[in-house]
């Protein structure tokens, strides 16, 4: 019965149901990589600063031919910020840190890399690959706050994290193989 008469509605004002649309809560993004795709799904309700932050660098095109600049196996993989010369990218201001929103930094969720000021977030991220509970937010402790989880393409962030590793210039971890990021985009729903 509602059906049917949200289906009634929708003919007789097509503008009733344009009115009722609304983004989603938790929007989707890829990433594409030179090695594979791994899919996002984004907790903007728990995490609302961090993801329109993070938001608004995919819609730039910022991570556009960045890198996974540092591979930690059974740890994480960290990237968004490094060109493949090793060329720090621009960022945008830092944003506050939203560690307190009692999502847990376990295998597969991505959250915001930071300095050791809790609101020194900008535009690097990394992935969990291993649960990583030291790096939640404790009273004290200020926390990496995670904004999403893999929703596909875990083993393409397995795989990268098992890559040889070495320094470069004054950087540690760095993958010996080029992990490009060739872009991140939002995931249509069609």
């Amino acid at each position: 019965m509602l059906r049917i008469l949200l289906l009634s509605l929708a003919i007789l004002f097509p503008s009733f149901i344009q009115a009722q649309e609304t983004p989603l809560p938790n929007p989707q993004v890829v990433i594409k990589t030179n090695f594979g795709d791994i899919t996002l799904r984004l907790f903007r309700d728990k995490s609302p600063v961090t993801v329109e932050n993070f938001l608004q660098y995919v819609d730039s095109g910022h991570y556009n031919g960045t890198i996974f600049h540092r591979v930690i196996p059974q740890f994480m993989i960290q990237g968004g910020g490094f060109l493949p010369d090793m060329t720090k990218k621009e960022n945008g201001d830092p944003i506050v840190n939203e560690s307190k929103n009692k999502v847990h930094n376990l295998r597969g969720t991505i959250a915001m890399a930071r300095t050791n000021d809790p609101d020194s977030a900008t535009n690097q991220f990394f992935i969990n690959q291993r649960n990583n509970l030291n790096l939640d937010w404790a009273p004290g402790k200020p926390g990496y706050t995670v904004f999403g989880e893999v929703t596909s393409g875990l083993d393409i962030v397995d795989f990268i994290a098992s890559s040889p590793a070495g320094r470069v210039g004054g950087f540690d971890n760095v993958p010996t193989d080029v992990i490009t990021i060739i872009e991140i985009k939002r995931k249509s729903l069609l």
